[in-house]
């Protein structure tokens, strides 16, 4: 009997220990995740005040809840009484492996970081980069999505785009247009030259600085190239503004009313 009664004992300080201890691991499991929860959304709310990139907010309040979560569970494991150390070295562990195993898409992530960072670009810009053209559609943490202007949607790895040549035809208001032009090496070059700039002049989208310009690009015995070059506001999320289509049409009926010969 006295080693029942013992042993009985021994099983009630155990479980008032430790059950007190647990109690108390809940409760500050309890607190911890409420305050998490308001940390993130005071964190999140700070950031829509401040002008932080909408695509970078979700992730930046991502990552403080998960900060915040594994110091929660760390000091409710101590609570508990286990051994904190044994669970640094699972974690850290388990981070190598997955590292590893994701050095691809932890690359895309870095690039995503740094995109939304320094923001070479913008949702709606019109971009080249990685052989690509296209106007901005979403920029997500791990590639960016892009749209051509012939409706095709392309996804362009954030990792390779965060190293590229990036060319942003949107970070500029004014936008060069340029038409070349071939006709007859028998046409006098100023009367050419007159019938593009009267079409030039009656554009309102064009403007008068810098001056229009037109020029010889190629010169043969039989045709002669020009250059038609004139700065026009630019149009966002477009390669081309619709001046060029319709300068284009314009010189082209001049030219027939005026009997030069496009070759």
């Amino acid at each position: 009997m006295l080693d029942i009664d013992r042993l009985f004992v021994q099983v009630q300080d155990f479980v008032l220990f430790y059950g007190l201890k647990f109690i108390i691991a809940l409760f500050i499991l309890m607190i911890g995740l409420y305050l998490v929860n308001r940390i993130t959304t005071w964190a999140y709310d700070l950031m829509t005040r401040k002008d932080v990139d909408p695509s970078l907010r979700p992730f930046l309040r991502n990552v403080l809840k998960v900060v915040l979560l594994v110091l929660l569970i760390m000091v409710v494991i101590g609570q508990v009484g286990l051994q904190i150390t044994s669970f640094l070295a699972l974690l850290g562990s388990a981070g190598l492996a997955v590292g590893l195993a994701l050095q691809g898409s932890l690359a895309n992530f870095a690039g995503g970081v740094l995109l939304l960072t320094i923001k070479p670009f913008r949702v709606g810009d019109f971009i080249e980069a990685q052989g690509q053209k296209g106007t901005v559609f979403i920029i997500n943490i791990f590639n960016t999505v892009i749209t051509t202007e012939d409706n095709k949607t392309i996804y362009l790895p954030n990792g390779p785009l965060a190293s590229a040549v990036i060319v942003n035809y949107d970070v500029e208001q004014t936008r060069r247009l340029e038409l070349s032009l071939t006709v007859e090496a028998t046409v006098p070059l100023a009367k050419v030259r007159e019938e593009i700039l009267k079409v030039v002049a009656t554009d309102e989208r064009v403007l008068l600085s810098p001056e229009p310009s037109v020029g010889v690009e190629k010169l043969s015995a039989q045709a002669v190239t020009l250059f038609v070059r004139v700065w026009v506001q630019r149009e966002r999320g477009t390669f081309r503004s619709g001046a060029y289509e319709d300068l284009t049409e314009k010189i082209k009926d001049a030219f027939e009313k005026a009997g030069i010969a496009l070759k």
